[in-house]
């Protein structure tokens, strides 16, 4: 169920927010401005829709319908209809991808993961019939197999906080962001990645920006000489996997419906956001012992 102790730490911060980039947006044209202002302010409609990411409903419109509107008429007493809020939950798309870039982001610790999970927009077998994504999305292959979308990238440091995200198609290589400088604009220190990270390049290209790119070898590589505390790292690099997880069985960032590209991005956005809210993230437990050696439970 919903998380309420929550709800109004998150109203609050929200609420700042909205009002802050009103007030430096305000002389920009931002879209078209109708002369009535919508019942429903921006800070309550990010909020819903967070709140929906965190309450462990599957059906957005049961949630809003049947939940908020009839159990939450206190907190939200001006809800517009379910088909008006979708347009206006998608009107604050911008909004709220500021919201998750200046808001809810962690810092680098100098310790950071990054890995790639594939973001389905349909079934396979539903591939051909698909027509909201027919010139967007791509096929591409995970090692759960063939699928037919995007790919989230995210980069987490130890404490299991989201520093850097961004979306691709499905056939791009997982290497490409991480040649993109705005990606890794707050990462140094070591990245830790798995076997699909490996080129000398990039390896190449990452270090001379401070960050030292750390993988485990395929199976036809030599062996290289690597400090005991990279290795204990590289084994506890399943945290970013259990990150990936918790984004789509607890915030939901995928289902394979939707209706419009509109509604597939604010999804998206709002589960990332409400993951920063969650009251416990995974994260790694350590304690220096002698000899500087580092031991990860």
């Amino acid at each position: 169920m919903i998380i309420i102790d929550k709800l109004t730490e998150i109203f609050c911060i929200v609420d700042e927010f909205c009002k802050e980039f009103e007030r430096e947006t305000g002389h920009f044209p931002l879209g078209n401005k109708s002369k009535r202002p919508p019942r429903m302010s921006s800070s309550e409609v990010i909020t819903i829709s967070l709140l929906f990411h965190l309450s462990g409903f599957r059906c957005f419109k049961h949630f809003y319908i049947f939940y908020v509107q009839k159990h939450m008429q206190i907190e939200f007493p001006n809800t517009v209809s379910y088909n008006r809020f979708t347009e206006l939950m998608q009107s604050k798309l911008m909004m709220m991808t500021m919201f998750a870039k200046t808001c809810c982001l962690g810092s680098c610790t100098g310790i950071s993961f990054v890995d790639s999970t594939p973001i389905r927009v349909c079934k396979n077998k539903r591939i051909k019939r698909n027509r909201v994504f027919r010139e967007l999305a791509t096929v591409g292959k995970s090692t759960m197999g063939w699928f037919y979308g995007f790919k989230l990238h995210i980069v987490i440091n130890e404490k299991g906080e989201i520093i850097s995200f961004c979306v691709t198609q499905a056939n791009v290589d997982d290497r490409d962001p991480l040649k993109n400088e705005r990606f890794l604009k707050q990462v140094f220190g070591k990245l830790f990645a798995d076997k699909g990270y490996i080129g000398q390049q990039l390896t190449e290209l990452l270090f001379v920006d401070g960050i030292h790119l750390v993988t485990s070898i395929r199976n036809n590589m030599k062996n290289s000489l690597m400090s005991m505390s990279d290795k204990l790292y590289l084994r506890k690099r399943s945290i970013i996997e259990t990150v990936n997880d918790e984004l789509k069985n607890i915030c939901q960032v995928e289902h394979s419906i939707h209706r419009s590209v509109g509604n597939f991005l604010t999804n998206l956005v709002c589960g990332l956001i409400a993951y920063h809210f969650l009251p416990e993230k995974p994260a790694l437990r350590y304690e220096t012992v002698k000899s500087n050696q580092l031991s990860i439970f």
